[in-house]
């Protein structure tokens, strides 16, 4: 079977549009993601900065459909709300909003974050995300985390009464953590979820200082044994509290997923603007990956000289296509439909795929293949950072 084009149906899906916010008030340990600290955070330069992004890559992505805004970073929290309200009300404005849109906002639970909730719900923000990472204050001191299991609570108490839908974070397999630890901690922090949680193992990222630490013997995490025992008693017990793993690390109750993060793990177009955003977009019947450039003040630089601060956009190839679209759609519990493989990349699933690895995988039972097309079980979940790079080609 020869490849073809993508389908430029893909344009009557809504889009998800994720505004990235750099700066935190300090890196943690474990974080290799594009954040950035300043004695003085130039929130009315980079607000600014973002509303002109905006405005260019919605006069050449064209008036969509929007079905989603994230606030990411860094630490969106410190951000004015006015500035927040600006961006809303531009993209409200420059596409055509889908009548349920999703706006999420991270936001760590600091008591000086905490005060600024009030004022994003009055700005638009309908979903809110808060870092707390752990309910243990020695394991927020071994995080980096600037607050307390105390402050935890009592912002996620707050964005309960504020806001409509509220997920947080929490982070397990830390050093020195045991099976009977973590059930605790999660039975609390079970009892405190409405609909969602996001749950992450800790794994130790190049050019972080978690990686320095564990290089030397200084940090040493639980073994594959006991992380993947956590991994599977936080499963069983989120179950239990009536939230289910629609994807490898994120648990909701049905109908509460995270509509912006199905986009990415769907594979759908999603813009992103701000500085080291990533986007996936199609103009005229071709996908393209864009980026923008990572340091905050060279970004901010070149959109106010120029409009925008993204690189030349790459078109992707069926075969990229099709490597991540698979990577991206195994963490789903539905896994990747095949009909919809084959419109988004050009290529039919067997086509992306070893074979002989596909084959053993399904004889192990780390995958499955249904009607519609290929996911990962619970144990080949487990196991997908090891599978993926075999299995796709």
């Amino acid at each position: 079977m020869t490849a073809i084009s993508p389908s430029v149906a893909q344009a009557d899906e809504p889009l998800a549009l994720y505004i990235h916010w750099p700066f935190c008030l300090s890196k943690c340990p474990y974080c290799d993601f594009n954040s950035h600290v300043r004695e003085r955070i130039p929130a009315e330069r980079f607000i600014a900065a973002l509303r002109k992004e905006l405005a260019h890559e919605a006069g050449l992505t064209g008036r969509r459909r929007l079905g989603s805004i994230f606030f990411g970073g860094g630490t969106p929290s410190l951000m004015p709300p006015d500035g927040v309200a600006a961006l809303i009300e531009d993209a409200l404005t420059l596409f055509e909003a889908d009548p349920e849109i999703e706006i999420t906002l991270e936001a760590n639970p600091t008591s000086v974050e905490a005060a600024r909730l009030r004022g994003f719900r009055e700005a638009g923000v309908n979903r809110v995300s808060l870092g707390i990472q752990s309910l243990r204050d020695e394991a927020l001191a071994l995080l980096g985390r600037e607050h307390s299991a105390v402050q935890a609570v009592a912002a996620l108490e707050m964005a309960r009464e504020l806001f409509p839908r509220v997920t947080f974070d929490l982070i397990y397999a830390r050093p020195g953590q045991s099976l009977a630890d973590w059930r605790a901690e999660l039975d609390q922090a079970l009892t405190l979820v409405a609909d969602h949680v996001s749950i992450y193992q800790l794994t130790i990222e190049p050019g972080t200082r978690f990686e320095g630490l564990h290089r030397q013997g200084k940090l040493v995490l639980p073994d594959e044994d006991l992380a993947a025992a956590l991994y599977m008693e936080t499963g069983e017990i989120a179950a239990r509290h009536g939230l289910g793993a629609y994807e490898v690390s994120n648990y909701a109750a049905p109908g509460a997923e995270s509509r912006h993060n199905l986009t990415y793990w769907h594979y759908g177009d999603y813009i992103g603007i701000g500085p080291g955003a990533h986007g996936r977009v199609t103009r005229k019947g071709e996908l393209l990956a864009t980026r923008r450039h990572r340091a905050p003040e060279p970004w901010a630089e070149r959109v106010e000289r120029t409009g925008s601060g993204m690189t030349e956009p790459e078109p992707l190839e069926a075969r990229e296509r099709a490597r991540e679209m698979l990577l991206m759609g195994l963490r789903l519990a539905t896994g990747v439909d095949g009909a919809r493989f084959l419109t988004r990349t050009g290529m039919a699933l067997e086509q992306a795929v070893d074979t002989d690895v596909l084959g053993m995988c399904l004889e192990e039972g780390y995958l499955k293949q249904t009607e519609s097309g290929l996911l990962a079980t619970a144990e080949g979940r487990l196991r997908l950072e090891a599978i993926l790079p075999r299995l796709v080609l």
